[in-house]
């Protein structure tokens, strides 16, 4: 869950893919991100303007400053943050630039949502990508997904297992969180994939996480706490943090207001 390297070199895009479904959206890398040894996206609300600022979404854990340690949220923090834009075939076809880290955390989530110099109509002009929109729903058990790695150039497929109440990593706790089905096997270098529902094309969650060597609780080796306290792992399965949390904190202009009716984005300690 902490920052993680690209472990392999990848010198083809590669593409894990079920069978489509039928009136199921196409998921390409349209959008996705190489963010230095992380994977993120290109995102808007469903609320964005056109000529809003864009935003840039990955893990928590892929802050490029001291990580957040638990319970801590950064609001605001200047950045300078690049990360390589890719076109619905995984090419490389150009650098975004942050001007601030809006909001991190590794508390409840695992979230960093960047701010960038461009509007979301200067992007599309300048690099011919949409970015995908982020939606206002919880997602539901059986949900089809698309893990969109643009660090790795790859497309895992699979589905929501089931939401679990929270999983355990080290000292950090995650809540409501994705579990997938084992077909999507992601790894080093997928940390900060939009996590995509193809019946929509809307970002669900951000993959962030899995068991490795069926470890409890440890570094990259999660764990799952159900609600009365109880303990499970489960080798080889990963996790994606949630996402409709940023919609409800995010208000007309792209602007965070963490003291929104209903915003459930953990806030900064006072």
């Amino acid at each position: 869950m902490r920052r993680l390297g690209v472990a392999v070199v990848v010198t083809a895009i590669g593409l894990v893919l079920a069978a489509p479904q039928a009136g199921a959206a196409t998921v390409d890398f349209a959008g996705s991100l190489n963010v230095d040894g992380c994977s993120g996206s290109l995102v808007r609300m469903p609320t964005s303007a056109d000529d809003d600022k864009a935003f840039m979404l990955t893990n928590g854990h892929c802050y490029e400053g001291p990580g957040p340690v638990p319970d801590e949220v950064l609001v605001d923090k200047p950045s300078q943050r690049v990360a390589t834009v890719l076109d619905a075939a995984g090419n490389g076809v150009g650098l975004v630039q942050a001007v601030k880290a809006v909001y991190v955390t590794m508390t409840g989530t695992d979230i960093s949502l960047y701010q960038l110099d461009l509007s979301y109509r200067q992007l599309e002009r300048k690099f011919h990508v949409r970015p995908l929109t982020v939606s206002a729903k919880r997602p539901s058990t059986g949900t089809d997904i698309r893990v969109v790695s643009g660090g790795l150039k790859k497309i895992f497929a699979c589905s929501v297992d089931q939401l679990t109440y929270s999983v355990l990593e080290t000292g950090y706790v995650t809540k409501d969180v994705l579990r997938y089905t084992s077909a999507c096997q992601t790894g080093p270098g997928s940390s900060g994939s939009p996590v995509v529902d193809t019946a929509t094309g809307e970002v669900i969650g951000i993959n962030n996480t899995s068991n490795r060597d069926g470890g409890q609780c440890t570094v990259n080796n999660p764990c799952e706490m159900d609600r009365d306290g109880v303990i499970s792992v489960h080798k080889g399965i990963a996790y994606g943090t949630q996402t409709y949390w940023l919609t409800t904190c995010i208000t007309l202009g792209n602007r965070l207001d963490l003291g929104r009716p209903g915003c459930l984005l953990p806030r900064p300690a006072r």
